[in-house]
């Protein structure tokens, strides 16, 4: 039977802490960003975490646990 494969694009937008909750980025900060403000910006540089009713599913597409 061949290896199970990572999922690509969610090994490229998640990581894993060392508590086991998996961290993301915000979205929003890529472009059109004069009309939004200093405070906004400042708060989507931050990184944040993935609720824990989507866990199960990045999780499925990280082929992490069962």
């Amino acid at each position: 039977m061949p290896k199970m494969k990572t999922n690509s694009s969610a090994k490229k937008r998640f990581r894993i802490t060392g508590t086991g909750k998996i961290k993301r980025k915000h979205a929003f900060k890529r472009h059109i960003l004069t009309k939004k403000s200093k405070k906004r910006k400042l708060a989507l540089r931050h990184s944040g975490l993935v609720h824990p009713s989507d866990e199960s599913n990045i999780k499925f597409l990280l082929r992490i646990g069962k």
